[in-house]
């Protein structure tokens, strides 16, 4: 059985469209998930870094946050988590603030949680509260890079050039190569 010339052009087409296809998923795919940022649980084993401001939708987060503003009533770590995570990321800096200061308290030893809660103080303009949130979370896992990625930064916009030079050399002898390390060479070339 032969095919005629315009039903194997039509077969090719189709083929190259899903290959085509692929090859952009695959090149674009890894674009997407770092842009989305890495999110933060709040179990009890060390979390990554909250989801960053801008990455999900505004939409789903509006339609999320009416939809839980008033569940926090939980005194479930994870969900508390969550939730501050979401007011996080719509920018509800005050909510997101009191429900890391509610989990600090559940998860003493979760120094994800300080470092959440000292960016979060640091955006609502309360920078002394978040220099001791963030030290506090320093004294709990001083092995903890991106706390001192947070501290530097910190440091660095309330002027305490040297604290926040001390705390950005720190991020980066933990490990140059990381992201956090490869950011806190970038903030301490920028320091006067």
């Amino acid at each position: 059985m032969t095919m005629n010339r315009n039903t194997k052009f039509w077969i090719s087409l189709a083929i190259f469209q899903v290959a085509f296809g692929f090859t952009v998923f695959a090149l674009t795919r890894e674009h997407y998930i770092e842009a989305a940022g890495p999110r933060v649980s709040a179990g009890p084993l060390r979390p990554m870094a909250p989801v960053q401001p801008g990455s999900i939708p505004q939409s789903d987060l509006a339609q999320f946050a009416t939809a839980t503003a008033f569940q926090t009533n939980s005194n479930d770590p994870v969900e508390i988590g969550r939730q501050a995570d979401q007011f996080f990321a719509n920018k509800q800096y005050d909510s997101a603030a009191r429900l890391y200061e509610r989990l600090v308290k559940l998860v003493p030893d979760n120094v994800d949680t300080y470092n959440n809660l000292g960016i979060t103080l640091q955006y609502l303009g309360r920078s002394d509260e978040a220099l001791r949130w963030l030290n506090e979370g320093v004294a709990v896992d001083a092995g903890y890079q991106r706390i001192w990625l947070t501290l530097g930064y910190v440091n660095s916009q309330v002027g305490n050039t040297e604290e926040a030079r001390a705390a950005l050399t720190k991020a980066i002898d933990m490990n140059p190569d990381t992201d956090i390390g490869q950011s806190a060479a970038n903030m301490l070339a920028q320091l006067p």
